[in-house]
């Protein structure tokens, strides 16, 4: 449980404070807008020496402050994990229930139609985040969330199941982008990283509860439209509780909205810290609001270094084998004789640890380091299954190498595969193009995503676990190549001195 000494004082803080949202209306009484160098001009001459969501000189802003909207937020992560997991446990039932008990291609189908979903809601989620506000866009994920669990569960044929599953992935595809960007651009700069973090132990949550959930179906008939209508509680708190929650300073004075952007930095860091932040924010966001961001400017040019690495890590991230270890961890405990869902407990618990353990370390240690030993410790994870596929492996010995290996694979990428690609993006992106640019490395992530999955199986038949372990260990060791050459370490600078350090003058 968080528990620290507030810096600052604590009335009207928290997302319980309603009334806030009327305050936009009021805020031309308290700030006056004015152009941006009017901000810097008048931080300058007070010869502060604070930073953006980082008050040095003045003390850090409460992380109480941030952290009720930070949860919210994260609700759609829980909901992309819970999505992700739904069928684990349901899918036998489901094809019995709808008909087409047997037939692998269609139960592939009720998997990889969400996966599809998914591409293209994050292909067009920085178009929606940055036309429609960071607040909007989470409310607009959580409705064809809402519309796909409906009709998957009270659908009567494989087809309704597919379409429900295409409109879930259309909203997973929008929440995890949308939840990277507000996570970066509300957070305090000393606690970001453990923000960030925050959305990968969500997601972990949303996999075991789906699990969780999901045992009764294979005793109880049709439990599984239970599993698709639980589904639409958190939804719909999400949508909900997003209307009382700061919408981003970012997003708003890029839309020329100062004052309103004013009224939530007090709301977010309080009232000592909001000059600097404005002044700060001011410096990096001048003229934002009147450019228009082409696809082509991520392509090449000034941008291409960011975009290059942030999809890189992306590709790496999934070519590394973590789900295709998800995908086969019910296979390769069955072998052993042990029971799926014990596998899958085992498995989830293990990812849990390790993204708990990640938030404690990400503003210590910092992302770069824990994304170095996280791809390295996934080197000697399938160096050890790779072992257990050897035949100087057998009986017991087999048994503790690929189960003690597998379960250590999935703890070292929670560490920082998993959770740190996602948060350092929404860092290292200029405010400019991060919206557009998240998806664009979003869309990178689900096209591998979707092809691991796809070719795992085959190549599996063909060449074998050994050979197949080893193509995963080969990128991981690629992995942490290009983690040491090209990634910026993250820890304690603000977004405005990350973009400075990454990108070339004009």
């Amino acid at each position: 449980m968080l528990l620290a000494e507030n810096p600052l004082p604590s009335s009207g803080e928290g997302i319980d404070n309603f009334a806030m949202r009327g305050r936009h209306s009021d805020a031309s009484f308290m700030y006056k807008r004015g152009p941006s160098k009017d901000y810097i001009n008048d931080f300058d001459r007070e010869g502060s020496s604070a930073r953006l969501l980082n008050g040095k000189g003045i003390g850090n802003p409460s992380w109480k402050r941030s952290l009720p909207h930070i949860l919210v937020a994260t609700i759609s992560s829980f909901l992309y994990g819970y999505h992700l997991g739904v069928v684990n446990e349901t899918l036998e039932s489901i094809s019995i229930g709808l008909g087409f008990s047997g037939d692998t291609f269609a139960e592939g189908l009720v998997v990889s139609t969400c996966l599809g979903g998914a591409f293209f809601g994050s292909l067009f989620s920085g178009w929606v985040s940055d036309g429609l506000g960071r607040r909007r866009a989470f409310q607009l994920c959580a409705l064809p969330m809402i519309i796909g669990a409906s009709l998957s569960a009270t659908t009567n044929s494989l087809w309704g199941m597919l379409l429900g599953r295409l409109f879930v992935g259309t909203g997973m595809g929008l929440g995890p982008p949308v939840a990277a960007l507000y996570v970066a651009e509300v957070s305090p700069t000393f606690i970001r990283g453990t923000y960030g973090s925050f959305t990968q132990i969500a997601t972990c949550l949303g996999l075991l509860g789906a699990l969780f959930i999901g045992l009764p179906a294979k005793e109880i008939i049709d439990w599984w439209r239970v599993c698709f209508w639980v589904s639409i509680i958190p939804a719909v708190l999400l949508a909900l509780c997003m209307e009382f929650c700061a919408e981003s300073p970012h997003w708003l004075l890029k839309r020329g909205r100062g004052a309103e952007a004013e009224a939530e930095f007090e709301r977010l860091l309080g009232g000592l810290h909001v000059k600097s932040a404005m002044a700060e924010l001011s410096r990096s966001e001048r003229g934002d609001e009147v450019d228009t961001v082409k696809l082509s400017e991520l392509l090449y040019g000034r941008y291409f270094k960011v975009v290059f690495i942030g999809s890189t890590l992306f590709a790496l991230q999934q070519l590394s084998g973590i789900n295709a270890i998800f995908y086969f961890s019910t296979t390769v405990f069955k072998s052993f004789d042990v029971p799926s869902d014990l596998a899958n407990i085992c498995v989830g618990l293990s990812n849990l640890f390790g993204s708990v353990v990640a938030t404690m370390l990400m503003d210590k240690l910092g992302r770069k380091v824990l994304l170095l030993g996280s791809f390295s410790g996934m080197v000697v994870s399938m160096a050890l299954q790779i072992m257990a596929t050897s035949s100087f492996a057998s009986g017991s010995g087999a048994l503790y190498l690929s189960v003690g290996g597998m379960l250590l694979f999935v703890f070292t990428f929670s560490l920082g595969a998993g959770p740190v690609p996602g948060l350092l993006l929404s860092e290292i992106l200029p405010g400019r193009i991060r919206a557009k640019a998240m998806a664009v490395c979003m869309a990178v992530h689900w096209v591998i995503n979707f092809f691991v999955g796809l070719l795992f199986l085959p190549l599996l038949e063909q060449i074998g676990a050994g050979v197949l372990y080893s193509i995963f260990a080969a990128f991981c060791v690629l992995a942490v190549i290009f983690v040491k050459s090209n990634v910026l370490e993250t820890k304690g600078k603000s977004l405005q001195e990350i973009e400075i350090a990454l990108l070339p003058s004009d």
